[in-house]
């Protein structure tokens, strides 16, 4: 069995995916204490770590115009003298890189061409959806001769929003006349094309009977790629639309803020999730991108998928029947009003 001192956690995807491995550090630091960890990231997603307490150390995986450079991202990576490196994330790239900077103890999963690069290999096939993901994160760590049986009651994510970003973000607030007396929906009908998504025109009739129903405000976010679609959802001055204009730490403050989290399959809902918030998620069929291996890790979540009944889904078949379309904004809104009521009393809303 292995006994990590100077680790290292190579995640070097996108923002669900960090977020889903921030419990990690914890749980490692449980076992052993005096271990140090270190995260592997891509630069954009460095924010979801930098003020967590369990993580010690933070490098920016080295690119250039998209590309990983092999040589100095072994040049940095050997200066830290790692005896341990879990590959989250692995690619034949970064399992290349893990290699070449002599770490002893490689952990992988045991199904890739390139599993060979590993000497510590964990057998799970996530492409069946048996567990969720962040659950199969966790279960690398049984190199380390640890067993944690993690569910949504008993996570922790450790994920605490930038003290300059929370106050930037109370800035806007109060330029922008939003009251912190009124709850605050975020919605974010974007993905990233990670998924396959709830129509705008979906989203559309949602957000017009919120602002018709509910004494609330909307923010919209959403990327500068996604301002088109974000745009569509100005139905009137309960709207703020902000699509565009955060960073990723801006964004963790403005969700830290909301009270109901509202998208599709996206990095933002498990944000929202780590936050504590409510989310509600929107998600096919499609055992790849399902709920089930996907969906916002808590308790507090209510997830939507098609009524259309199908076996085997695929991203094709969901797309031409439009399936996620069949998803009724009347019966979002049913859910939505009632945890509204709940927030509105203080009260708290057992899912």
């Amino acid at each position: 069995m292995i006994h990590p001192k100077n680790l290292l956690i190579v995640r070097t995807d996108r923002i669900g995916d960090v977020v889903l491995s921030l419990p990690l550090a914890r749980i490692i630091k449980k076992h052993y204490p005096e271990c140090k960890v270190t995260f592997l990231l891509k630069e954009y997603t460095k924010s979801l770590t930098e003020q967590n307490p369990f993580i010690d150390q933070i490098i920016v995986l080295k690119e250039k115009e998209g590309k990983i450079l092999i040589k100095k991202n072994i040049d940095e990576i050997s200066k830290f003298r790692f005896d341990s490196a879990v590959i989250v994330y692995p690619t034949f790239i970064t399992s290349l890189v893990i290699f070449l900077s002599l770490i002893k103890n490689r952990i992988g999963t045991g199904y890739r061409w390139y599993s060979l690069l590993f000497n510590h290999k964990i057998y799970e096939h996530r492409k069946f959806a048996e567990k969720h993901e962040l659950e199969f994160n966790v279960n690398l760590l049984r190199a380390f001769g640890i067993n944690e049986e993690v569910n949504e009651e008993n996570i922790q994510f450790d994920l605490i929003p930038n003290i300059n970003s929370k106050n930037s973000i109370d800035k806007l607030f109060i330029e922008e006349e939003i009251s912190p007396d009124k709850p605050i929906i975020v919605i974010h009908p974007g993905s990233g094309g990670s998924a396959v998504d709830w129509p705008i025109d979906q989203f559309q009739k949602l957000v017009r009977l919120i602002t018709s129903k509910m004494d609330a405000t909307i923010i919209i976010t959403g990327s500068s790629n996604e301002l088109a679609i974000c745009k569509k959802l100005e139905i009137n001055n309960a709207v703020k639309n902000f699509a565009g204009k955060f960073d990723l730490a801006d964004l963790i403050a403005v969700i830290d803020k909301s009270d109901i989290f509202i998208s599709n399959s996206t990095g933002p809902i498990h944000i929202a999730a780590a936050l504590g918030k409510y989310t509600i998620g929107f998600y096919p069929k499609i055992l790849s991108c399902s709920s089930q291996r996907w969906g916002p890790y808590t308790k507090r979540k209510f997830i939507f998928t098609p009524q259309i009944e199908c076996a085997n889904c695929y991203r094709k078949q969901c797309e031409e029947l439009d399936c996620m379309g069949s998803i009724k904004p009347e019966e979002v809104f049913n859910q939505i009003e009632k945890v509204y009521q709940f927030i509105l009393n203080n009260g708290e809303f057992d899912v």
